[in-house]
């Protein structure tokens, strides 16, 4: 599996979520965003690559065609900032 070239960026909270749990799964990125197309959702490769790197922001109708496909509920892909707010 490949690593992280690029930092983070902040556009997202759930870019991280997403990439760790696909990852997970063993799914390759090409065929999750192909899975997310035939949802209907119209994703292409760098598209997909800036919501992981969390460089751009993800749309409501992408974050919950995500959890369908990775079968969570949408609050999963909120995990660690719900972690880290429950602290406070």
């Amino acid at each position: 599996m490949k690593l992280r070239k690029q930092a983070y960026g902040d556009a997202n909270l759930v870019g991280k979520n997403i990439e760790r749990l696909r990852k997970e799964r063993g799914i390759k990125q090409k065929d999750f965003i192909a899975r997310i197309q035939t949802m209907g959702c119209d994703m292409n490769p760098t598209s997909y690559s800036k919501l992981e790197g969390q460089l751009r922001s993800a749309t409501d109708r992408e974050i919950y065609v995500i959890a369908k496909l990775l079968s969570v509920p949408m609050e999963a892909l909120f995990e660690d900032l719900q972690n880290e707010t429950e602290a406070l």
